[in-house]
This record gives structure tokens, sequence and C-alpha cells, in this order.
């Protein structure tokens, strides 16, 4: 089942590293600078998508559900968003190509080697202007955001990072007072690897309005979902 298909993937990035001495991060990356268009941010998206629905597969947010993202994104329409886990940027060109003028993306991420490709994928992008990227763990940035990044409230947060802290982390978000009524949460890997836990509290949860989009995890046929909260306030 999935188990197999992510553990096969595992083993074969695992190899592969060993005999190219370099990530799968790092191969995507040049294969985007090899293949893309730099300055556009659809290219360098569609070019991700390549290389892991033929290569290599990877965490990305993919092309379908993709496109629930862009259509959260264009019914928020944003001046502040957040992004919790940047991997190797490819939701944060996704998110910050629909960004207005003026729009900001704050994206964070813990991995020092995934912020160190995500820049330069960012860059490549042409999206740099409209998106900070913060290096460090969500428990320690989350808290900062008013203070250090002058952030007043989110109008979108897209979670993707560590499953256990998609919990933690919303109620963090609401403790630091960064979220108003009407701000939009969207949280991907519901179902694989899954956040049951994140699932059971938003869904309990009297200050948030749920709706769950089904879809598939990233380049394969495995059913995953998205969940959608907004804050009431």
């Amino acid at each position: 089942g999935t188990a197999a298909l992510i553990w096969n993937e595992i083993i074969r990035e695992k190899i592969t590293n060993f005999i190219m001495k370099q990530s799968k991060e790092q191969r995507i990356l040049n294969f985007v600078l090899q293949n893309a268009v730099r300055g556009d941010p659809c290219s360098v998206l569609d070019t991700i998508d390549k290389y892991c629905s033929q290569k290599e597969w990877a965490m990305n947010v993919g092309d379908e559900k993709g496109l629930i993202l862009d259509k959260t994104v264009e019914e928020v329409n944003p001046s502040v968003a957040l992004e919790l886990g940047t991997y190797c940027g490819y939701s944060a060109v996704r998110i910050a190509r629909l960004l207005k003028a003026g729009a900001h993306l704050l994206t964070v991420e813990f991995n020092p080697e995934f912020a160190a490709i995500a820049k330069q994928m960012i860059q490549f992008a042409g999206v740099q202007d409209k998106v900070k990227l913060l290096e460090g763990p969500s428990e320690e940035i989350i808290p900062q955001l008013k203070k250090k990044y002058e952030v007043d409230t989110l109008d979108f947060v897209f979670l993707d990072h560590w499953k256990d802290r998609y919990t933690p982390d919303t109620i963090l978000l609401q403790e630091c007072n960064l979220l108003r009524k009407g701000s939009v949460l969207l949280a991907d890997n519901i179902i694989v690897p899954g956040a049951p836990e994140f699932l059971n509290y938003i869904r309990n949860n009297p200050r948030f309005q749920c709706t769950n989009y089904p879809s598939h995890l990233e380049y394969m046929k495995v059913e995953d979902a998205m969940e959608k909260a907004v804050f009431l306030g």
C-alpha cells in the first residue's frame, strides 16, 4: 500500500544520494535551474512537477492539491500570509505568484539545507520581493512575528510542516493574537501522513468553521486531503 510506495522512494533516494553525492532537494533545484525559465513562477512550478512526477517523488504540495491552494489564496486575497514548512520553495512560489501588489508571504523552514535550496528557488522564480524566508522552528518564530517582523494579523496560513506541530502551532497563533475574524488556515497532508489530532482539535473547536477538500498525495494515486479552517474570532 501507501507505506510500501513511500518506503520504496526513501530507499531509492538514499541510494541515489550516495551515488550522486548530493541530496534529492539539490537535484530538484539543479533540474529547475537547467530547465525552467528564470523569472517565470509557472515555469518553475511546472518543472518541479515534471521532475517529481517522472524522476523522484518529493513532498511538495504538487499540481493537484496546488489547485486547491491557488483557489483558497485567490478567495482570501491576503495582504499577509504565513507558510509553515517551506521545503524546496514550491508552495511559496505558488502562493507568491498570486499575491496582489504590496502583499507578502512569510515562510518558515526549520531545516537549513532546505532553506538554502528554497531561497535559490524563490530567487530564480523572481518572487523574492514578495517572500521572506524565516529559518528556525515554528514554535520560536510564531511568537516573534508581531514584534520582530511587524505582523499585525495573518489573513492566510498554510500548514505543511511537521504534522504533530499543526495543533500546537494553531493554538500558538491564537495565543499570540495573530488570527483575526476571517483568517483562513489551510492544512495539507491530513490523510497521508495524516494529522488526526489536528482534525479532532479544529473540527470540534467552535472558533473555526471547517471544509474538507479530498484529493491525492502529491504525484501519486494515493488518497489524501486538505482541510480549510476559517477563524470565526
